[in-house]
């Protein structure tokens, strides 16, 4: 099942031969997601700084900075570090360099040749991943909005409350309106920025 449009997510396609690059985007093509090119590792770190990445497919051997190198900087970045990473190997090589790559946070390898129905299925875990991480943030600002309207509620009947209570001509009444006040500025201290309290 291909996801909705509005739940799309960019993967970044990391390897200097183009052909191998052409390639990923015929296999990934069908999920229907946004694909990002890069020939080296140092045009990934730029795109990766540029914007926000579901999974990143990185190929192990490059001229200049190789994927190792290309992880761990994007590993050591706050915010790129928590991007999952799959590396690329060949398959002569995919044994020797599991340990060094799950050493510096790649999260999956995958040899070379590639199987079309593996690939997929991987990035779309990835995928599925990053839309649910999206989704509970997007809960989490909601929950907090939520809570900072109760608080401003709260806060807005305790101002009433006081004003009741210091109309009033006894001066028990005072004294209790005093300590709503308090109340009512301890409150409405948990709501960032004025409190709209005088």
């Amino acid at each position: 099942m291909s996801p909705k449009p509005t739940e799309t997510g960019s993967i970044l396609i990391v390897d200097d031969i183009e052909e191998n690059l052409i390639a990923f985007e015929a296999v990934l093509s069908p999920l229907h997601q946004h694909l990002v090119r890069a020939r080296s590792g140092e045009q990934a770190l730029k795109a990766m700084l540029r914007q926000d990445f579901a999974v990143v497919l990185l190929d192990v051997r490059m001229p200049g900075m190789d994927g190792f190198e290309t992880a761990a900087n994007i590993k050591r970045l706050d915010q790129t570090k928590h991007v999952p990473i799959i590396l690329v190997t060949g398959t002569e090589s995919a044994a020797e360099y599991a340990y060094k790559g799950y050493a510096i946070g790649a999260a999956d390898f995958i040899a070379k040749p590639i199987d079309p129905w593996v690939l997929r299925t991987k990035v779309n875990v990835f995928l599925d991943l990053h839309r649910k991480n999206r989704q509970l943030a997007m809960y989490a600002v909601a929950e907090d909005a939520a809570r900072l309207t109760d608080i401003a509620e709260i806060t807005e009947r305790l101002a009433q409350i006081e004003l009741l209570l210091r109309d009033r001509p006894d001066t028990e009444a005072a004294g209790l309106a005093d300590r709503v006040a308090e109340v009512e500025r301890a409150v409405g201290a948990l709501l960032p920025g004025p409190t709209g309290t005088e």
